[in-house]
C-alpha cells in the first residue's frame, strides 16, 4: 500500500514538474527567437510587450487562482490551467502579426498564473514538513534547467525549423502532465456551496494591472513625471482603497486581509518581495556586464548566469534538514546571510573579475536564494489547513514576483543613473547612452582610452547596482527578524 503511494505521488511529481518546466521555460525559450519572429511579423517597437504582457496576465491573476483552488480544489483549478496555457501557446504559434501574438502570449500568462498558484501548493498537499524541502529543490531545479535548455533549444527551433515550434514545443509536455494528474491525483474537495468574491476578483484584476503597466511601462513608454505618470499612481492608489474595503466586507475575499494582518505571514511576504527585488540583479544585468565590461561571448555570459541555478535546487533540497533542527525562520535567515555575503563578495572582486570568480558568487547567491525561500514558503504552508493553503502559497508567490517586477525597474534605474553620471566625465567629444553601449563597444574606430573608459564605467555602474542588492538584503534580515519563531514540530494551524 505504501509502495503504491509512494508511486502516485512519484507520477504527481513528474506532472507537477513537467507543468513548471512550462512556465519557466517559456520566457527563455522565447527570448532567444525574437530576433526571427520580429523578421517575420514585424513590430519591432511593441516586441517588449511579447514578454510585458506574458508577466502581467500572470502575476496578476496569482492570487485569484490560489483562492480558486482553495474552493474548487488544486487539481481542476491547474488542468483549467494547463489547457488554458496550452490553447495561447497554439494560438501564438498560429500568430499573423505582432499585435495578435501579443494577445496569445497575455492567454498564455492567464494560464501560467494558475500554474504558479498551485504546483506548490499540491506540493504542500501530498508530502510532509520534512519531505517538502527535497521537493522544492526537484521544483526550483526546473527553473534551472529551463534557464540552461530553454535559449538552446530556442535558438536551434527558430534557426534550423521555425520560430513557430517554440510554442507548439509545449503541447506534448502539457499533455503529459493532464495526463498524470488525472490518472494519479485524487483529491477531496468539500461539496459545500462556494462563495465566490467576484467583485473583489474583478478589482484585484483591475488593481494589479494598473500597478504592473505603471511598474512596466513608466520611464519607457512615458516618463516618470508625465501627466500620465502622475494620474496612473492616484488611480492605482484609490482603486486601492476601494478593493480594501470590498475585500474587508466580502465573505470569502480573494486574498483575506488576515494575511497581511498575521505578523508571520506578513513578514515573510514582505522578505519574498525583498527577494524579488534582489533577484532582479543579477538577471537584468550581469549578462550585459559580462559581455560589455569583461568581453565574453553571449553563451558564456549566459553560463554565468545559469550558473545561480546551481546553487539553489541544491540549498533548498538541503534545507529541510537544517529548518527541522533551527526552525523555518532561522533558516531563512540563514540563506539571507549567504545572498548578503555575495553581494559582498561581487563587491569585493577585482575588476577584471575572474569567471571563475564570477560563477563562485553566483552559486553563492543561488545557495542563498534556496536556503531563504523554500523554508518560507514550507514554513506558512504547515501553519494553515488544507483549505487556505491555497491562498497563503499564492500570497507567497505572489509578493516575490511583485518584487520581481519592483526590481527590474529600480536596478534598471541605478544602473542607467549611474552610468549617465559618469558619462559627465567622458573623454572630450564622447557621449554615449545606454542602449547604444554593446554597438559602441563594437566600433573597432574607438580609441583604446574610450574603450577603457566605457569598461570602467559599466562596472563601477554594475557596482552601483550590488550596493543597491545589499542594502535590500539588509531589508530581508530586517523583516525576517521580525517574523516569530516557529518550531516544525508545531503543527497547530492559525486561522484566517
Amino acid at each position: 500500500m505504501k509502495k503504491d503511494i509512494e508511486l502516485k505521488r512519484g507520477w504527481i511529481l513528474a506532472a507537477l514538474m513537467l507543468t513548471m518546466m512550462l512556465a519557466a521555460m517559456d520566457s527563455t525559450i522565447v527570448s532567444t527567437a525574437i530576433p526571427q519572429i520580429v523578421g517575420d511579423l514585424g513590430g519591432f517597437t511593441k516586441f517588449s510587450w511579447v514578454f510585458s504582457i506574458y508577466l502581467l496576465a500572470q502575476v496578476v491573476t496569482i492570487p485569484i487562482y490560489g483562492k480558486l483552488a482553495d474552493i474548487f480544489g488544486r487539481k481542476k483549478v491547474l488542468i483549467f490551467g494547463i489547457i488554458i496555457f496550452l490553447l495561447g501557446s497554439v494560438a501564438c504559434a498560429f500568430s499573423w502579426n505582432i499585435s495578435s501574438l501579443i494577445i496569445f502570449r497575455g492567454i498564455q500568462g492567464l494560464g501560467a498564473g494558475s500554474i504558479m498558484a498551485t504546483v506548490n501548493t499540491i506540493a504542500g498537499d501530498i508530502y510532509s514538513v520534512e519531505e517538502r524541502a527535497k521537493i522544492q529543490g526537484y521544483l526550483s531545479s526546473m527553473w534551472g534547467i529551463s534557464a540552461i535548455i530553454g535559449p538552446a533549444i530556442g535558438g536551434a527551433l527558430a534557426e534550423y525549423i521555425s520560430w513557430h515550434w517554440i510554442f507548439l514545443i509545449n503541447i506534448p509536455i502539457g499533455i503529459l502532465s493532464v495526463f498524470f494528474l488525472f490518472k494519479y491525483f485524487k483529491e477531496e474537495v468539500s461539496s459545500q456551496n462556494p462563495v465566490i468574491d467576484y467583485k473583489g476578483a474583478l478589482l484585484m484584476l483591475l488593481l494589479l494591472s494598473l500597478l504592473f503597466i505603471y511598474l512596466l511601462e513608466s520611464g519607457q513608454s512615458w516618463a516618470w513625471l508625465s501627466p500620465i505618470g502622475i494620474v496612473l499612481p492616484l488611480m492605482i492608489v484609490l482603486l486601492g482603497i476601494w478593493t480594501y474595503w470590498v475585500e474587508k466586507k466580502a465573505k470569502e475575499p480573494i486574498m483575506p486581509l488576515s494575511v497581511w494582518k498575521n505578523k508571520t505571514l506578513a513578514f515573510t511576504n514582505l522578505a519574498m518581495a525583498g527577494m524579488g527585488i534582489v533577484m532582479m540583479g543579477p538577471e537584468t544585468f550581469l549578462p550585459t556586464f559580462a559581455q560589455a565590461s569583461l568581453g565574453y561571448g553571449p553563451i558564456i555570459s549566459g553560463f554565468i548566469l545559469a550558473s545561480m541555478s546551481i546553487g539553489w535546487p541544491v540549498a533548498s533540497a538541503l534545507s529541510g534538514k537544517i529548518y527541522l533542527r533551527i526552525g523555518f525562520r532561522e533558516t531563512s535567515l540563514l540563506g539571507a546571510f549567504l545572498v548578503l555575503f555575495a553581494c559582498i563578495g561581487f563587491l569585493v572582486i577585482p575588476h577584471p573579475q575572474p569567471i571563475e570568480l564570477l560563477i563562485t558568487d553566483q552559486v553563492l547567491i543561488g545557495a542563498g536564494f534556496g536556503f531563504l525561500s523554500t523554508p518560507a514558503l514550507v514554513g506558512i504552508q504547515s501553519m494553515v489547513p488544507w483549505q487556505q493553503r491555497g491562498v497563503v502559497t499564492s500570497s507567497n508567490i505572489f509578493a516575490r514576483n511583485l518584487g520581481q517586477s519592483l526590481g527590474a525597474t529600480i536596478v534598471g534605474a541605478i544602473f542607467n543613473n549611474s552610468f549617465l553620471q559618469q558619462m559627465h566625465h567622458a573623454p572630450s567629444g564622447f557621449t554615449l547612452s545606454t542602449k547604444d553601449i554593446m554597438s559602441t563597444l563594437h566600433d573597432k574606430t574607438l580609441s583604446l582610452d574610450i574603450t577603457t573608459f566605457v569598461k570602467n564605467t559599466i562596472n563601477h555602474s554594475m557596482h552601483n547596482v550590488y550596493w543597491g542588492l545589499l542594502i535590500f538584503t539588509l531589508i530581508i534580515i530586517y523583516f525576517l527578524y521580525h517574523v516569530p519563531h516557529r518550531s516544525p514540530k508545531d503543527h497547530s494551524f492559525i486561522d484566517l
